[in-house]
């Protein structure tokens, strides 16, 4: 399973916009992706919800993993955006 670890660059962390955008973004894809904080069980990236529990603030590092490469990196292009800019 293709994994990557990212930081998180949304000043915000994966609050409420950043975390609506990226499940979004997820929910579109062909694959399931899924985000996790280090040592923590990962989370449905599809899910703004479950992607606000895992509590990554700015400069935190998340693990984007999934099934396909592409989306996998798809996906972490948007962790490390400042989406709430």
């Amino acid at each position: 399973m293709p994994t990557k670890s990212v930081v998180v660059g949304s000043a915000v962390g994966l609050h409420a916009r950043p975390a609506a955008i990226i499940a979004e973004a997820a929910g579109d894809l062909d694959s399931d992706v899924y985000l996790a904080v280090p040592g923590d069980d990962p989370v449905d990236a599809a899910s703004a919800l479950m992607i606000m529990t895992l509590g990554a603030g700015k400069g935190a590092t998340v693990e984007v993993s999934g099934d396909n490469e592409a989306d996998v990196n798809a996906i972490a292009v948007l962790v490390e955006k400042d989406l709430d800019a």
